[in-house]
């Protein structure tokens, strides 16, 4: 039987997203002693126990929207009445601490000309997983792009059999033309990714995303995308460039506005 804290090394391993739930105070008649403890995976199934029954019910959902939104929480429950909400009568009191485990984010570069290279370095030096992809395989190998984990020489439509897309998932296409979007972007649509962002002007997205409706691809499905890519920095080097998509995710992903920071410092100085 695999024990608590080897769930919890698969889930480093494997870069996979969980919640550990742990009885932290127990008093009076409990179903189970402090220190209990339970892995939750975003599926729902569970490794070790808290107690059983309603109370497990409970701190599983909690779990799982601790998954979500990336917050630990502190569950008190009595348990005297179940007429009064409580989910048991064993006449005692206990909490359960529960820490929610997020995998590493990962950013997906499709593309890695110029501007997927210098993504592909940035991401990685701040801490994302990286993983490349190109279907030109000499411009997808380790010597081409040494800053990624993983490497997928494949057509980007092939991608949804070749990776496992998350909520922490974000795809980066800085592909070569129009003509590649329209074939390999919808496999991508249908995917969990927190983010699909496209390269160019407005003009190119305008023009992939209208043949793309006229091919069948829905309209709702294609307004995930965001395109032109990245915040407006002006930028033009493919360095700049990159620092203009990786501030886009990080904005999103932290829930940020982009915004300089000296203007909301200055609205505040004028509120006082």
């Amino acid at each position: 039987m695999t024990s608590i804290f080897q769930s919890l090394v698969e889930l480093e391993e494997k870069n996979q997203a969980g919640a550990l739930c742990m009885v932290v105070r127990s008093q009076g008649s409990t179903p189970r002693r402090s220190g209990s403890k339970m892995v939750v995976f975003p599926d729902g199934r569970i490794e070790g126990t808290v107690g059983g029954g309603e109370l497990e019910n409970r701190v599983i959902r909690e779990a799982l929207q601790a998954i979500d939104d990336g917050k630990p929480r502190m569950l008190e429950y009595q348990m005297n009445d179940p007429a009064q909400g409580d989910p048991g009568v064993c006449g005692g009191q206990v909490e359960v601490y529960v820490e929610p485990l997020r995998p590493k984010p990962t950013v997906v570069v499709i593309g890695v000309g110029h501007v997927g290279k210098a993504v592909a370095h940035l991401a990685h030096w701040l801490g994302y997983r990286v993983v490349v992809s190109d279907d030109r395989p000499d411009f997808c190998t380790p010597e081409a792009i040494p800053d990624a984990d993983e490497y997928l020489p494949v057509p980007m439509a092939e991608l949804p059999t070749r990776l496992e897309f998350t909520p922490w998932t974000y795809l980066v296409l800085t592909t070569r033309g129009v003509n590649v979007d329209i074939v390999g972007l919808p496999a991508l649509l249908d995917q969990p990714a927190a983010y699909i962002g496209v390269i160019g002007s407005q003009r190119r997205w305008m023009t992939a995303r209208k043949q793309m409706i006229d091919a069948g691809t829905p309209v709702e499905k294609l307004d995930r995308v965001r395109s032109p890519i990245g915040l407006e920095l002006n930028a033009e080097t493919p360095e700049e460039i990159a620092v203009s998509i990786m501030a886009e995710i990080i904005m999103l992903r932290e829930g940020g506005d982009g915004r300089p920071i000296s203007a909301r410092k200055q609205r505040q100085t004028k509120q006082q």
